[in-house]
């Protein structure tokens, strides 16, 4: 190799490097056998804390569920977990059946006609449905609810810079938290081609007042984000008019993760199918007539779309995929609502014990909730968890940093991993708090 790059020495490799820049080397220990490092990590590991003693009601848009075995053991077959992401004709027809029964639970949770096999998460469905709306109605101004997280709207807008369109927010109802029909309908006009809007919301509220905005929307394209896991039990956004639903299905089968990947979901209405983004797998037939499974619209650009693709979306998660189609499939209906409502009575259960304090109050708007909700206390939120991680307790997000109207509110989450006792060391920890 030397020879072949034309190098007298090892030193001719470094030759481009100053000399000010260059180490006589590393100070590292001399080498040793396999069994005596596990023993010096083990050692230097003991001093870390268990995770097990710590509780976390952190929430925000990542939740703590239960993940059956199977479901790892599913997804992480050799066929399905590979070095390579297939997209395009070599797709097995293993992995093609499996992003379509993704894609049939999706759309039967969200009563859809279509969902893609998946973007990449919440916030960039929420990019790809401002793009979408645009396509199908034209107008350079999209409505988002505040009622959203402001990362998923900032990622939004990125999206729409490039589009040259324009997002404006529509504020909430301070005691509901829902979205205020009034400043929505005060910011119609002939330039906006959507309006989008979460159920439950960023602060856990389930919106009422969807008929109201549907007419208030009338032929804009209006797009609802739900948690699939709370579709389990609430009415799905198709049945509230919605033309596009999106979401995050990492609620079900996919870990925490520190944060990521997650899955995004994506789903229209049959007449918009083909403006939207991504990928759909369909079931056909082969030459033999036997069931077999294909790419039916496939509308990025590297494909035939070229400059008329509806996104740029390389592949998507198709991984994640397999594992929440493998974890609704292990629930069935009835496990599926049987842990949606299990997220509603911890809910209840930790709202009202907080609400019991004194200086707390819970949930801080009159609404109904999913699995988490906002508190307000006469103590500083960030006081609250300084105090409480001395509990190993993980409390709220404190949401002044995102609503600054909201400075002595944090976000609480609980899921169905919460046992009563993990509630009432939460509520403990927080009656000696003032």
């Amino acid at each position: 190799m030397m020879t072949r790059l034309g190098l007298r020495s090892v030193e001719d490799l470094f030759r481009d490097i100053p000399q000010g820049l260059r180490t006589d080397g590393l100070d590292l220990p001399e080498g040793v056998d396999e069994m005596e490092l596990r023993r010096r990590l083990e050692s230097v590991l003991s001093s870390n804390e268990p995770a097990s003693r710590w509780l976390s009601f952190l929430g925000g848009g990542v939740y703590y569920h239960h993940i059956p075995a199977v479901v790892r053991a599913v997804a992480f077959r050799s066929e399905f977990a590979t070095s390579y992401t297939p997209y395009q004709s070599e797709v097995s027809q293993g992995m093609l059946q499996a992003l379509f029964e993704y894609q049939s639970i999706m759309a039967e949770l969200t009563a859809m006609d279509y969902v893609n096999c998946s973007v990449y998460d919440y916030s960039t469905a929420l990019g790809e449905a401002v793009l979408m709306s645009h396509r199908l109605r034209g107008g350079d101004r999209f409505l988002v609810s505040r009622a959203t997280s402001p990362e998923r709207t900032d990622v939004a807008r990125v999206y729409a810079r490039g589009a040259d369109i324009d997002i404006d927010e529509v504020g909430y109802d301070p005691e509901s938290g829902a979205v205020d029909a009034e400043d929505l309908e005060s910011k119609m006009s002939d330039d906006v081609c959507g309006f989008y809007f979460e159920t439950p919301n960023v602060f856990g509220a389930l919106e009422e007042g969807w008929k109201r905005i549907r007419d208030i929307v009338g032929d804009r394209v209006l797009a609802i984000g739900s948690n699939p896991l709370a579709l389990a039990l609430i009415r799905p956004p198709g049945e509230m008019g919605a033309d596009i639903v999106i979401g995050d299905a990492q609620p079900l089968g996919v870990p925490m993760s520190f944060g990521g990947p997650s899955i995004g979901v994506f789903g229209c209405r049959e007449e918009h199918v083909r403006k939207m983004p991504g990928r759909i797998i369909g079931m056909t037939e082969d030459e033999d007539g036997r069931r077999s499974f294909c790419m039916t619209l496939q509308t990025r650009e590297q494909h035939i779309r070229r400059s008329k693709a509806t996104s740029n979306i390389c592949t998507n998660e198709a991984l994640l995929a397999v594992a929440v189609a493998a974890h609704v499939a292990t629930l069935g209906r009835s496990g599926l609502r049987r842990m949606a409502l299990r997220n509603i009575q911890n809910m209840k259960a930790l709202s009202e014990g907080i609400d019991a304090l004194e200086g707390f109050e819970a949930p801080a708007f009159q609404a109904h909730h999913f699995n988490e909700f906002v508190v307000r206390s006469s103590v500083a939120p960030e006081d609250v968890n300084r105090a409480l991680r001395d509990a190993s307790i993980h409390g709220g997000f404190p949401l002044g940093r995102w609503f600054p109207d909201l400075k002595d509110c944090s976000l609480v989450a609980t899921t169905e991993m919460h046992s009563p006792s993990d509630i009432s060391r939460l509520t403990e920890a927080l009656e000696g708090i003032r």
